[in-house]
């Protein structure tokens, strides 16, 4: 969540960013601001009536020890109230805090300066494209297909199973998960990052401290007799690991990678767009995280998009750089990548990854800090992107190496998989 001293301290500009990422609700603004000189007028009055009882109690052991017993009654008959006053200014407090906590996390991120304006995915800045569109033979197919004709992922028994978007990946569709799966994590760790296993289901303090509470509360799978939940990405766990953290600043930069499981309720998707592949309730992914000093977290951004960026030319696939403009930004983020792959027997562009800095609009719920070289303590920034995940990444990679020999394996995958094509 936003900071209190800058919403405070920079009113203006505060409104003017919300206003690009078509924030509302910009009157919370001034109700938090409001609520927020309460809250410290509160506990200016607080503080002095709890000053005044402790310099009253003070004085009254003086004048007993020096055995003035009257004068010490008189005065503890004067500051007999101050107990209750306290008592009362204390419940204030609490009112009001509590009030201004439910405001101040209805409030999104602010959006980096170089974020476009815009209102959908339509106004997002494309910033590169790499790679060739390959040109497929007139009876090629699209990967929905493709998984039927090679027996490698059966939707409809992922249907009796459990539901729609939950498929069974088979055979060499199995291996090719696997292999993907062990690809990104054994390219994360050449790179630096330091991978970690962890808990698919997470409680409710850490899906509020990396943003998914209050915010994606619907889109979340919740385990309602243990109130846990479901991660929708790794990103989750990962950065909880830091939550409640004091980092030493020489451990700068904190990098992890790990592979998980993902569940998304994604209520409301339907059509072409979500068919086969497109979008599930259930995939795998491979969370890269990043835990920087706050001057580092650009270009830690801009190597992580590098990194994700590589991964796809490995896999020799034709791919795009958006950055998102302020309407299709997610509530947490300040700045996002987006990358996208082309899947040429769909003819349009899939999303693959996702690569933000959210400055400290996580770790300021975490409350992961660092002690500076002015030996004050400073929240840290946090950052996670992509790396990848699989479904749309297999859908590309079924739909653009569809040959008659049965579907390509791109060369890098090969000592993963033990196969050179599905067939």
């Amino acid at each position: 969540m936003l900071q209190l001293n800058y919403i405070r301290e920079n009113r203006d500009k505060v409104i003017e960013r919300l206003g690009v990422k078509n924030f509302k609700e910009i009157g919370l603004v001034d109700e938090i601001i409001h609520l927020d000189e309460q809250r410290r007028k509160i506990q200016s009055e607080s503080d002095a009536v709890s000053a005044e009882a402790n310099s009253s109690a003070k004085k009254i052991g003086e004048l007993m020890r020096q055995g003035k017993k009257e004068e010490a009654e008189a005065i503890k008959s004067q500051s007999s109230g101050y107990k209750e006053q306290v008592k009362h200014l204390t419940d204030e407090l609490a009112i009001v805090e509590q009030d201004l906590n439910a405001k101040i996390v209805q409030l999104p991120n602010l959006p980096h300066t170089s974020v476009p304006v815009g209102v959908s995915a339509d106004d997002n800045e494309v910033v590169l494209e790499h790679g060739t569109i390959p040109t497929l033979a007139e009876d090629a197919v699209s990967h929905w297909d493709l998984l039927t004709k090679y027996g490698i992922v059966d939707l409809e028994l992922g249907v009796k199973v459990t539901g729609a978007g939950f498929p069974v990946y088979k055979g060499k569709g199995a291996r090719l998960q696997r292999a993907l799966i062990n690809f990104f994590l054994d390219e994360a760790a050449k790179v630096g990052y330091e991978e970690v296993q962890v808990p698919i289901m997470v409680n409710e303090a850490s899906a509020f401290a990396t943003g998914q509470l209050p915010d994606k509360e619907g889109q979340m799978y919740h385990v309602t007799h243990d109130d846990l939940y479901l991660i929708p990405t790794a990103e989750v766990p990962v950065t909880n690991i830091y939550r409640d953290v004091i980092v030493k600043e020489e451990q700068f930069p904190i990098r992890h990678c790990a592979y998980t499981p993902c569940f998304r309720r994604e209520a409301g998707s339907y059509g072409a767009h979500v068919r086969g592949l497109n979008r599930l309730h259930q995939f795998d992914k491979v969370e890269t995280v990043q835990i920087v000093h706050p001057d580092q977290s650009y270009a830690a951004l801009e190597e992580m998009n590098t990194y994700v960026q590589s991964l796809l030319q490995k896999l020799e696939l034709p791919y795009r750089v958006l950055r998102l403009c302020g309407g299709d930004m997610s509530f947490t983020a300040a700045l996002t990548y987006d990358l996208e792959v082309y899947s040429a027997a769909q003819k349009r562009w899939l999303e693959v990854s996702s690569v933000s800095n959210f400055e400290t609009y996580q770790s300021n719920r975490l409350k992961v800090r660092f002690k500076n070289q002015e030996g004050k303590m400073q929240l840290a920034h946090t950052l996670n992107g992509s790396a990848l995940a699989l479904p749309r990444i297999v859908a590309s990679l079924l739909e653009n190496n569809q040959t008659e020999k049965g579907i390509r394996i791109p060369n890098v995958l090969i000592p993963y998989t033990g196969f050179e094509y599905i067939d």
